[in-house]
């Protein structure tokens, strides 16, 4: 089974411009997510996908493999699935977020491994632990499984809505996703479904086609950066570690 990590990364940022070549303690951040990444065992190969020179230039200063998409890509999955197309003899496809400089290299071989089962699903991601701080925050996505570990539904609301105490602990979902590259290709054609349009959420339109994505639980930390703030803290913490 040959396993590939995309990281797509572009230039242009609404609360962040320029995101992927902001500095962490010395490097550009897409550089970061790329190290991290390459950590990781289970891929046989990882390539930073972009529409913009100045990133492709930077992954190739720093020795990274890197290809030009289109401009014009309404989501991130239509970019996943160019690159996807120009790739023979892939099974599965990592998609990595290019502002996730702290992300487990672990959890990429884990979602990777999924794919190498009878029962494997069409597509998986993972979910960590939710605070009471993210409970009303919209930025933190809300994950609901079944027992077998599925994601039932994705929300921008606390879900399920605590009428006494949760049974279980929420679970807030982290962005990165595995799909077997025929998978993906297919979902990069389908039509935007009512909820994911209603949540701005494009992972419900898999739900939505009745499509199964299996949910990875971690306990690991992310710090992902959409803000300044967030840039600064992670700062501190590459810092702290002296990586």
């Amino acid at each position: 089974m040959k396993v590939v990590c995309v990281i797509p990364a572009r230039y242009g940022s609404t609360r962040l411009p320029g995101k992927p070549l902001a500095d962490i303690a010395g490097k550009p951040m897409i550089q970061r997510v790329y190290e991290r990444v390459s950590k990781a065992k289970r891929p046989d190969a990882v390539i930073v996908a972009t529409d913009d020179r100045r990133v492709y230039d930077a992954v190739v200063s720093f020795g990274g493999q890197v290809v030009m998409t289109r401009n014009d890509h309404p989501t991130g999955t239509d970019r996943l699935a160019e690159v996807a197309e120009g790739l023979a003899d892939v099974d599965v496809i990592i998609n990595v977020q290019g502002d996730e400089p702290l992300i487990e290299p672990t959890l990429i071989d884990e979602l990777a491994d999924l794919f190498a089962a009878d029962d494997a699903p069409h597509m998986a991601t993972v979910g960590a632990p939710l605070t009471e701080e993210e409970y009303n925050e919209p930025s933190a996505v809300k994950v609901v499984c079944n027992k077998k570990g599925d994601a039932m539904y994705f929300s921008r609301s606390l879900i399920p809505y605590p009428r006494h105490n949760f049974i279980n602990s929420p679970l807030k979902h982290i962005g990165i996703y595995a799909y077997s590259k025929s998978f993906l290709l297919q979902y990069a054609t389908m039509e935007p479904t009512p909820a994911e349009q209603t949540e701005s959420l494009e992972q419900l339109r898999a739900l939505e086609n009745g499509y199964t994505i299996r949910v990875i639980p971690t306990q690991s930390c992310f710090v992902g950066v959409d803000t300044p703030e967030d840039l600064a803290l992670v700062n501190r913490i590459f810092k702290e570690q002296q990586v």
